[in-house]
């Protein structure tokens, strides 16, 4: 499928670029500096319909195309990652509800998340379940009233700042592979506490934390059907594997963007950088990778938007968008020399918001498994 860019698209890109360079781009570095949480952008972003650009209009959202939306994760990502990473982890929780919500949950929780005015997380991984969210230890007992919740949740992107979060928890039952469910979980749940948020690596202002729950819900705070949570935990990620691989652009495209001008502008013996053909070489690998994950992207978010199976698709664009930002963000800092090594410079900060990309929300080797398991079935057909 060739990805087709429409007009629209290309609005929403052209005003989410205006608006990231004046607004985020900015104030990114202080941000990373002070470890600040980037929900201080998050008026400016709901006045611009960004936090509802994944919904429908008929729930208050934008109703934005699938390639629009990751044109605009890529926008908001090559000027500030942290900030990205914040709107797209609401966007995960936002899109559980839409797949899997009940009339009247979609109703409470989706115009307000569209509008801004509340913020969603999204709590699937555990301290000892990553890579395969089977292994969850969270139990969902049953009450009179609803469902006790019991277990540890880590490493969830908005939770401590969340009006809402989706919880994913096994039934309480024995076996190696319980049936799992959904819950929504509003701020303020008694039995619900944030440990301080995780001191990370990168983007360091969308903060990241650990959920102690012990507390009890009302029936109507599961999501969907029973059982069904791990189904809508998968659908969601290969949603969110696109808008990850969008992310990774982003950062791609600020490392290449700084690197061009700055072997344009430095000069050795004389001569500026751009004149070494050894460095014009490094400077079209990385735009003609960039390009090539960029058409992964595109291609898995028309497929999503033609309404087609989009999930092997979204995990090459994760895998090849992720992988190829490590690449071109360590080639720009090289090229930068002693100075992208220095914090004076944005090269060393895209390094270490990049590093995530190749684990979280099915690290690379999950991505290559999800490919290989793909491509081994279709052949024994």
């Amino acid at each position: 499928m060739i990805p087709d860019f429409t007009a629209e698209d290309a609005a929403l890109r052209d005003s989410v670029r205006r608006f990231a360079q004046r607004e985020l781009a900015p104030k990114a570095a202080a941000f990373d500096e002070s470890a600040a949480f980037v929900g201080a952008h998050l008026p400016q972003l709901a006045a611009l319909g960004i936090m509802g650009l994944n919904l429908p209009e008929e729930h208050g959202g934008a109703g934005a195309s699938a390639l629009g939306l990751s044109a605009a994760v890529e926008e908001i990502a090559a000027a500030c990652a942290a900030t990205a990473s914040m709107v797209t982890a609401h966007y995960l929780a936002s899109d559980a509800i839409l797949l899997a919500g009940s009339g009247e949950q979609k109703q409470r929780y989706l115009p307000d998340a569209a509008a801004g005015k509340a913020l969603g997380a999204f709590a699937l991984t555990e301290p000892a379940a990553g890579s395969n969210p089977a292994d969850m230890k969270t139990s969902a007992a049953p009450t009179a009233a609803g469902f006790h919740l019991r277990g540890t949740k880590h490493f969830i992107s908005n939770a401590g700042h969340a009006d809402f979060i989706i919880v994913f928890a096994r039934e309480a039952q024995d076996g190696p592979r319980p049936a799992i469910d959904a819950f929504i979980i509003d701020k303020g749940t008694k039995g619900v506490s944030f440990a301080a948020p995780e001191p990370v690596m990168g983007m360091r202002g969308s903060h990241v934390f650990e959920i102690a729950l012990d507390c009890d819900l009302p029936a109507e705070a599961r999501l969907g059907e029973s059982g069904r949570g791990f189904r809508t935990a998968m659908q969601v990620l290969d949603r969110g594997r696109i808008e990850v691989a969008a992310l990774a652009l982003g950062i791609c495209r600020a490392a290449l963007d700084a690197t061009l001008g700055w072997v344009s502008q430095r000069k050795v013996d004389g001569k500026p950088l751009a004149e070494r053909q050894g460095v014009q070489w490094m400077i079209a690998d990385m735009a003609t990778e960039i390009e090539a994950a960029r058409l992964l992207t595109w291609r898995a978010a028309a497929l999503r938007q033609a309404g087609q199976p989009f999930a092997l698709a979204a995990a090459m664009a994760k895998l090849t968008a992720s992988e190829t930002a490590g690449r071109v963000v360590d080639r720009a800092l090289q090229l930068h020399g002693g100075y992208g090594y220095s914090r004076r410079l944005p090269l060393e900060r895209l390094a270490r918001d990049a590093r995530i990309l190749r684990i979280y929300e099915g690290a690379s080797e999950i991505q290559r498994n999800i490919i290989a398991r793909y491509l081994l079935r279709e052949s024994s057909r």
